[in-house]
């Protein structure tokens, strides 16, 4: 699941927003053995698991978008669609709190 969300962020909120946000989301969901490893300034490695299953995925902060890559394990797939929208939701509430001035 290959998933784009478009921002007019600078590129160094762009990043400090995507941090944030990983740093939020592995503390918030620790108990599913939630990590993230930064390869560059840009680039992340997601996982966590659910259900039994180990999901991994990559994060990229690109100049006008955050681009979310996971890999779906196929009995997970029916629930593909909910977890764009729950992505994208969520992406989009970091973006607002980075525009805002909640995220320096």
């Amino acid at each position: 699941m290959r998933h784009s969300i478009a921002h007019d962020l600078t590129p160094d909120m762009a990043q400090k927003t995507a941090r944030a946000a990983c740093d939020h989301y592995t503390t918030r969901f620790a108990k599913y053995e939630a990590r993230i490893v930064w390869r560059d300034v840009s680039n992340a490695d997601i996982s966590f698991s659910a259900k039994g299953l180990r999901i991994t995925g990559k994060v990229a902060v690109l100049a006008q978008n955050l681009v979310v890559d996971i890999d779906i394990p196929f009995l997970l797939r029916p629930f593909q669609g909910r977890a764009v929208d729950i992505v994208q939701r969520e992406l989009n509430k970091w973006i607002a709190k980075a525009k805002s001035g909640e995220i320096v």
